[in-house]
């Protein structure tokens, strides 16, 4: 794993670096110095990414394999007086807090200064800080009460506390699609209910052609941070949502605008939400079924695992994370083929969904012209021009009216 992890993260490089050619097709909706611009903009941000994770990566090999975790284990030990569960408490600060560290100034630069200095961030340093300590105050708490609910099981069940484990990450997936919109959500952003007469009545046509009942559709006041465009759709039960950001209403015209909507209404209509908890759900079973095989194998058999294994463990799903990127994406993409084109079939308006992909690449400054493996390994939807082109096809194969 660690050497498929290195292969993927080196080639992810080079190919940020050298993306090769550009389809000259993609010279036909968007301009050369669009294209160059995208791929400029991108490029410092891929490097950041690979960058952090090799870099938390290289730590954590270097902890586990040269020995440090365990002296840093037993350290922890005797700074909590011998108390088993003090010492895999502060293991696990440490440990968190190293990694923080480790990644602040990648996230630092990739997410406020790269932005600011594209003009896309519209907040001030300690705005920005103010997010990023919420963010990382809540990923304590949370990790926290993981670490301790885990270690817990592998003392109580040696042998099956990996079911317990797939079986509380899957139960948490479920409860995080239902509680994060309404709770976690507004710690970072205001939302208010769609107020615009005229946008209401868009949403309540696409959704009675979709036959679909939207329970809410909220703006969030993303302009406080960003100028860019997006939308999104959360939530499972009483939770679901449609969430378009302020700036979406602002700079985009109403055809656009309806493209968003009946897309994000289409993720509902095909059951992506679900389709992905269910992938979730198999999948995590699988990681931690290949978590314990790797424990006993790299792990002498304990009464009581000590703090050290909590390293073990991070590099495990920091390695599979990264690697298993390809397969996770995949899915992804396919269901963002598959909503934009039961949005054009909801809209009747292939025009407009073009028109939309258009404007987002350029307004986002995405790269329209990726390498093809670091589409292949990073991006969660299409390129622009795969979704123009995919959104004329479906089109042209739909019978002409009578």
């Amino acid at each position: 794993m660690i050497l498929l992890a290195g292969v993927f993260s080196l080639l992810y490089l080079w190919f940020s670096l050298f993306p090769g050619r550009i389809n000259p097709e993609v010279l036909q909706y968007f301009s050369p110095d669009q294209v160059a611009r995208g791929r400029q903009y991108n490029r410092i941000p891929n490097l950041l990414s690979a960058g952090s994770f090799l870099v938390q990566a290289v730590f954590l090999i270097w902890l586990v394999f040269g020995g440090r975790a365990v002296s840093l284990s037993r350290w922890a030990q005797q700074v909590a007086g011998g108390s088993y569960w003090g010492g895999v408490l502060l293991f696990f600060v440490v440990l968190w807090l190293l990694l923080r560290l480790l990644d602040l100034p990648f996230t630092l630069s990739s997410s406020y200064f790269w932005q600011q200095h594209w003009g896309f961030s519209t907040q001030s340093l300690g705005s920005w800080w103010f997010d990023y300590l919420k963010g990382a105050g809540l990923d304590l708490a949370l990790s926290a009460v993981g670490v301790v609910l885990l270690f817990l099981a592998m003392g109580r069940w040696p042998g099956t506390w990996w079911v317990a484990g797939a079986a509380f990450v899957s139960a948490w997936l479920i409860v995080q699609s239902l509680i994060w919109p309404v709770v976690v959500s507004p710690l970072f952003n205001r939302f208010v209910p769609a107020g615009d007469p005229e946008l209401v009545t868009m949403v309540q046509e696409l959704s009675q052609k979709a036959r679909l009942p939207v329970d809410q559709v909220l703006i969030m006041d993303a302009s406080r941070r960003t100028i860019r465009a997006n939308a999104y759709f959360a939530g499972v039960g009483q939770t679901r949502r449609i969430v378009l950001y302020d700036t979406l209403l602002a700079d985009y015209p109403p055809d656009e605008v309806k493209a968003v909507v009946a897309h994000e209404m289409a993720h509902w209509r095909l059951g992506h939400i679900t389709r992905g908890l269910t992938w979730g759900i198999l999948g995590n079973i699988v990681l931690w079924g290949v978590l314990f095989l790797t424990l006993r194998a790299t792990l002498p058999p304990y009464l009581r695992y000590p703090p050290h294994t909590w390293a073990v463990i991070l590099l495990f799903f920091l390695l599979v994370g990264f690697a298993g990127n390809p397969l996770q994406n995949y899915f992804s993409r396919g269901m963002e083929k598959e909503a934009d084109r039961m949005a054009v079939e909801l809209t009747g308006d292939p025009a407009g969904a073009v028109h939309l992909q258009v404007d987002l690449a350029g307004r986002n400054l995405s790269d329209v012209a990726p390498a093809p493996f670091v589409e292949w390994f990073s991006y969660s939807h299409p390129p622009a021009m795969k979704r123009i082109n995919d959104i004329l096809q479906y089109d042209r194969q739909q019978p002409l009216p009578e």
